[in-house]
């Protein structure tokens, strides 16, 4: 019998520690059955703001650029901090005819036709990793490949250059993912203003030499015949860097570890009998790494009966509209083979992610490369999760893999 879900009054949505301390499912359908507009009360000098927790309210907030803007910041830490600096400049938090115009041009550089040679450098790079620590026997999943597919992808499309990929990935942690409770919002914020120096640095770079790489190809982009600022461009890298790489890596680590414990579906996998890009949406959607959106308020209007006037903050959760029994059949099934499945996971509306394609090549090609070589693998110890408001998942997951000789035997190149 499960334990009774958590009182909505003791939930304190805001605080990081609330996401490492408690199992969050029963308050979530608490929330959808009875207050599906919920008041997080302010604590400890933090503001008050509301809670969204049904699928379809959260679809309609996403659709409704009139009554909400994102230009006052889109995540918590922003929205509680007073605003966003980036806003009216990163796509993020940019609303209208600009978010319009900096979209098409971020879409061109991150459609699928273009992608299509990163797309094999992915595949390249996840087999060979995978096929190394199958045949090693196991390795820390989340250290040694989940951290290196997203990094390395969206660096190369930056044009990081490889040395300081690393040194990224720390400061992306700390910005936001951080496992080390003695990390705290200045060594956060200092992290995301160091991200945000790199990048200066790289902007400046690229404006005395161009090359091919997303960089270069902002620097030379106008909206309107405005060239875009170095301060545009630098903080729609950070924007590339940070969704590029920690909302991928953290469904990588949960797809690992919920296969590990689910024999049944990772055999289904191995035989075949799933497609691929549906299993890559099931993983989505049971991750849900980016646990919450935020909005705030620009014109009253009223949900549920809930009035919401201007200037309040209005928080949108694909933890729990992920899990809506209004929408989804068996929410607490992993279901690789599920159909239809309007996750959340990319957002929805004008703010779709720009990045979504890409993330589902890199899970299809890691659930790929398990599949070819690999019969099967456990975790060996415990996976260590992260202190966030904004993301979940986990930091470490030690694993061992069974090898599967035929596919480490076949010739180079994944099997359809």
């Amino acid at each position: 019998m499960s334990a009774p879900a958590p009182a909505p009054a003791t939930v304190d949505l805001g605080d990081p520690a609330t996401f490492a301390t408690h199992d969050l499912d029963g308050f979530w359908r608490t929330l959808r059955d009875t207050a599906p507009v919920h008041w997080n009360p302010p604590v400890d000098g933090r503001r008050g703001f509301w809670v969204l927790s049904r699928h379809d309210d959260i679809l309609t907030t996403y659709r409704d650029d009139r009554n909400f803007t994102s230009e006052r910041g889109n995540v918590l830490v922003t929205l509680l901090g007073g605003g966003d600096a980036g806003a009216g400049r990163m796509l993020a938090v940019t609303d209208g005819h600009r978010h319009h115009e900096l979209r098409k041009i971020l879409q061109r550089v991150l459609s699928p036709r273009v992608l299509d040679e990163v797309a094999r450098t992915v595949r390249a790079n996840t087999r060979r990793w995978i096929r190394e620590a199958v045949e090693s026997g196991g390795c820390d999943f989340a250290q040694q490949i989940a951290a290196r597919i997203p990094m390395t992808t969206i660096s190369n499309l930056l044009g990081v250059p490889g040395q300081d990929q690393d040194h990224l990935l720390g400061l992306t942690r700390t910005a936001l993912s951080t496992d080390d409770e003695d990390v705290d919002e200045v060594d956060s914020e200092m992290a995301r203003n160091e991200i945000l120096m790199y990048f200066m640095d790289l902007v400046e770079e690229r404006r005395e030499a161009p090359g091919d790489d997303v960089i270069s190809m902002l620097v030379a982009s106008a909206i309107d015949g405005v060239p875009l600022t170095d301060e545009d461009v630098v903080l729609n890298c950070y924007s590339l860097i940070i969704g590029g790489d920690e909302t991928s890596r953290l469904t990588m680590i949960d797809c690992v570890r919920t296969l590990a414990a689910r024999p049944g579906e990772w055999r289904r996998l191995k035989r075949h009998e799933v497609a691929v890009d549906t299993a890559v949406d099931e993983v989505l959607r049971w991750a849900s790494p980016t646990m919450h959106f935020g909005r705030s308020v620009v014109r009253e209007t009223e949900l549920h009966g809930v009035r919401l006037r201007p200037g309040e903050i209005v928080t949108l959760w694909h933890a729990s509209g992920n899990r809506d029994e209004r929408v989804f059949d068996r929410p607490g099934v992993f279901d690789l083979g599920r159909t239809p499945n309007r996750h959340l996971a990319f957002g929805y509306g004008p703010h779709f992610c720009v990045g979504s394609y890409l993330a589902k090549v890199e899970i299809a090609e890691l659930l790929i490369a398990l599949r070819d070589f690999t019969t099967g693998f456990e975790q060996t110890g415990e996976a260590l999760p992260i202190r966030s408001n904004f993301l979940t998942g986990f930091s470490t997951l030690p694993v061992r893999f069974e090898p599967d000789p035929a596919g480490l035997d076949a010739p180079a190149g994944p099997k359809e």
